[in-house]
């Protein structure tokens, strides 16, 4: 997995869009944690709330896989 900062020929910093992607997801998890949290008590909320999390943990096995 490579999620290490690239630098430009200029050697400043770039962030790369495979970077940007991991971070919105691991964003998108830390939402489903928050809406379980919230969700403590509805049963609906909760079994909604599990597969959001679910999702989100399915669509970032990519970044930890080997191509």
């Amino acid at each position: 997995m490579s999620l290490g900062f690239h630098r430009r020929p200029d050697g400043k910093r770039r962030i790369t869009n495979r970077q940007i992607d991991f971070f919105g997801w691991i964003l998108f998890i830390l939402s489903a944690l928050g809406f379980i949290i919230a969700s403590i008590g509805s049963f609906w909320g909760m079994v909604g709330s599990l597969f959001f999390l679910l999702a989100c943990i399915v669509f970032i096995i990519p970044f930890f896989r080997q191509d």
